[in-house]
Order: C-alpha cells, then sequence, then structure tokens
C-alpha cells in the first residue's frame, strides 16, 4: 500500500513529465491555441516554459491572458515544416 506522500509524488512527477514533454517540443514564443473558462478557444503565444503549479496542476503562461493556464487547455498549433 502506498502512502498519501508517495500517491503524492508520484502525481508530482507525472505532471511534470507533462511539462518536460511540452518544453522538449515548443520554446517559449510557441504559437498555441487554448480554450478560455468560456469555451472560446484563442490563438495566442506562450510567454513562459510549462511548469507544474503548487505541485497539483501542469500550467504555462500565454501572452494577451491574464494568468496561467492549465496545460491541458493548451494545443499547440500546427507549422508546416520547410
Amino acid at each position: 500500500m502506498t502512502t498519501r506522500a508517495e500517491r503524492q509524488a508520484q502525481a508530482t512527477a507525472k505532471l511534470q513529465a507533462a511539462c518536460d514533454k511540452f518544453n522538449a517540443a515548443h520554446q517559449v514564443g510557441a504559437a498555441v491555441s487554448v480554450e478560455l473558462d468560456s469555451g472560446e478557444v484563442r490563438e495566442t503565444v506562450t510567454t513562459s516554459e510549462a511548469q507544474v503549479l503548487s505541485g497539483h496542476t501542469a500550467v504555462i503562461w500565454l501572452d494577451g491572458i491574464s494568468g496561467c493556464y492549465d496545460l491541458d487547455r493548451v494545443t499547440a498549433s500546427k507549422v508546416e515544416k520547410a
């Protein structure tokens, strides 16, 4: 049986892995779309790397949007490679 602390550490590690994956694939300034609380989808760019906020949520900061957003609500824009 795992302890609460062990479960929390596992959850945080999973969130950090999601941040690491996003950061490896996308630099600060990457074009993304984000689903706002209203349901509207807005095109913007990242202004930070993804990071774990207070051990409970993977987040990222976005241009023109106050506060940070859950990384699950952010999708990198598809860019044609030359």
